[in-house]
């Protein structure tokens, strides 16, 4: 896999692009775009730079983290708090991102999403009211592991660190495994559409759109 280095900015505008000329795959109104990449990654700042890009173009967007939608604690910790089968299948509220964030956006959907449903620090839900995303929005979802539970991308990035570089910018090691199970299982990189070396944030580096 050949790397080109490029910066944030470009990146985003590059990506933009790729958006502006994407046709929803399921038939919707709506476009989906999926930022995948470990916590460590700028995933969630870089899903920011992309939206901020299309609204300047006209486009209505709306950023979705997965990290709003974790399960209770009761639920998450059931294994203990440091098991990584659990934090790789059972941290993250998959139903929940297919009810309240891809389901409004099918086809004759009502395009009302839910921006986050769970506070971690409260341990409670957030109620916080669904954002309408007119016909013609898109939606740019970003957290771990999203390229494993077949959800409706349109544009998929994968965001990548070398196993050395994930390990020392990793705060909690003992998740660790769960990326390497993901590596394993999934192959983000090859699913993906485009795979982004950030294990310098300061110079990220690409391998351009593989199609």
């Amino acid at each position: 896999m050949r790397f080109e280095a490029i910066s944030w900015e470009r990146l985003a505008d590059t990506v933009a692009d790729r958006v502006e000329r994407a046709e929803p795959g399921d038939g919707s109104d709506w476009l989906k775009v999926g930022v995948d990449g470990a916590p460590a990654t700028p995933g969630g700042e870089f899903a920011e730079r992309v939206a901020e890009v299309l609204r300047l173009r006209g486009r209505s967007v709306l950023v979705v983290a997965t990290g709003g939608f974790l399960r209770p604690a009761s639920l998450r910790f059931e294994h203990g708090r440091q098991d990584p089968d659990a934090y790789y299948s059972g941290w993250y509220d998959t139903g929940a991102l297919w009810r309240e964030v891809f389901g409004p956006l099918e086809p004759g959907g009502s395009g009302r999403v839910l921006p986050d449903l769970w506070n971690p620090v409260t341990d409670r839900a957030t109620r916080t009211p669904a954002v309408p995303l007119r016909p013609g929005g898109v939606l740019v979802v970003h957290g771990p592991f999203l390229l494993g539970h077949w959800f409706p991308f349109d544009v998929k990035l994968h965001l990548r660190l070398s196993p050395g570089a994930l390990a020392r910018r990793t705060e909690d090691p003992w998740t660790l495994p769960a990326f390497a199970r993901y590596e394993e299982e999934v192959g983000p990189a090859d699913v993906a559409d485009a795979v982004v070396r950030v294990d310098d944030p300061r110079r990220p580096a690409w391998t351009g759109f593989m199609d």
